[in-house]
């Protein structure tokens, strides 16, 4: 009796089906552990800043300190170029920057690297009682905030965040890879969650202190510009990079529909924030009343988002609005009052874009 390995058609089947698990597997391999050359970078007199890829999105980043620390260098206007390798630092942290040579991680280390080595100091109009209250909120918003984020982009709200996962090189395994790295990071967020305390309690009361953290942030903010006053400084990079994942990453979620609906204040800041240090930046509900149920998802589509090999901000606003009779900048509409300015009245904007 002939075994069933001598049937030429099983040999075969099972031939293709293990070549095809063994290429998958090497090339899964190949991406999770980032195993490909990469190219000489030269950090000499320039700030490369590596960070996770562009989502397919339109949004900068769906990780609140990549998008803080690339907000903080348009902020202090510092050219710089992005690199999105994938490859962590030495410590395991993402973002991080090459400065002549210099490797720094750490959002917080990054910046006192910078204002050490570039005079750059976006708190100089800070007194110690105003330091000591916005290193607080800093705390605040990234060990505790951060969590309850981390919590509904990666465990509640895993489907719709793959979706927007851009990873480099997909090849014909792109969808399965992205199934796969969201889980693992479901995985590790659930386990740090839960080394951290905050994992520990239930669905419920994650998104209590989510609601709680927020309107504290609404609370400090009022009807201020920006967090510490009229004049920008460390803080609001911080929180727009965290809290811009409530206004644009997390779709029909509680934290979505809480900054857009009640906490008002917090949405149109971070649209103050967006559109003067986010130029190339265009969000396809620019300008739209926020609970709006005309729009449909199916209808939306996303532009992506352009990318400077060596980004200014000076030099990437020089020539905008040259056409309009009175002198328009970033900060300004229409009319030419500030964009930027907490009174603004968004919906007479909203209705002048829509006539174009």
């Amino acid at each position: 009796m002939a075994g069933l390995g001598s049937d030429p058609w099983w040999k075969k089947t099972l031939y293709l089906t293990g070549g095809a698990l063994l290429a998958a597997a090497a090339y899964l391999l190949h991406e999770l552990l980032v195993i490909r050359k990469q190219q000489e970078i030269d950090s000499k007199d320039a700030i490369i800043l590596h960070q996770f890829a562009r989502p397919n999105n339109g949004v900068p980043s769906l990780s609140p300190f990549c998008l803080k620390m690339e907000t903080y260098l348009r902020m202090a206007d510092l050219p710089y170029q992005n690199y999105f390798g994938g490859k962590l630092s030495a410590q395991g942290k993402m973002p991080w920057i090459e400065y002549n040579h210099e490797k720094v991680s750490g959002t917080e280390f990054i910046i006192d690297f910078l204002e050490e080595k570039l005079g750059v100091n976006l708190n100089k109009n800070l007194g110690p009682h105003e330091r000591a209250i916005s290193r607080a909120v800093t705390k605040m918003v990234e060990e505790h905030f951060y969590w309850t984020l981390a919590y509904c982009q990666w465990v509640d709200n895993l489907n719709e965040t793959r979706k927007m996962l851009s990873l480099s090189g997909g090849g014909p395994f792109s969808n399965l890879l992205r199934w796969v790295v969201c889980h693992i990071t479901k995985g590790i967020v659930k386990r740090e969650m839960h080394g951290h305390g905050i994992g520990r309690f239930s669905e419920e009361e994650i998104y209590m202190l989510m609601e709680k953290d927020m309107r504290s942030l609404a609370g400090l903010l009022g009807d201020k510009k920006y967090i510490m006053g009229p004049k920008l400084s460390t803080l609001d990079a911080t929180v727009f990079g965290h809290l811009a994942q409530a206004m644009w990453t997390l779709p029909g979620t509680r934290p979505e529909r809480l900054i857009k609906g009640e906490l008002i204040n917090l949405a149109m800041y971070c649209e103050r924030i967006r559109r003067k240090f986010w130029p190339e930046w265009h969000h396809d509900d620019d300008n739209t009343v926020y609970e709006s149920e005309e729009s449909s998802d199916g209808s939306k589509t996303h532009t992506p988002l352009l990318d400077f090999s060596f980004y200014s901000r000076t030099e990437t606003f020089e020539d905008e609005g040259a056409e309009n009779s009175f002198s328009r900048t970033p900060d300004t509409d229409f009319t030419g009052h500030s964009l930027f300015d907490s009174d603004v009245d968004m919906d007479d904007y909203t209705d002048h874009e829509q006539c174009k």
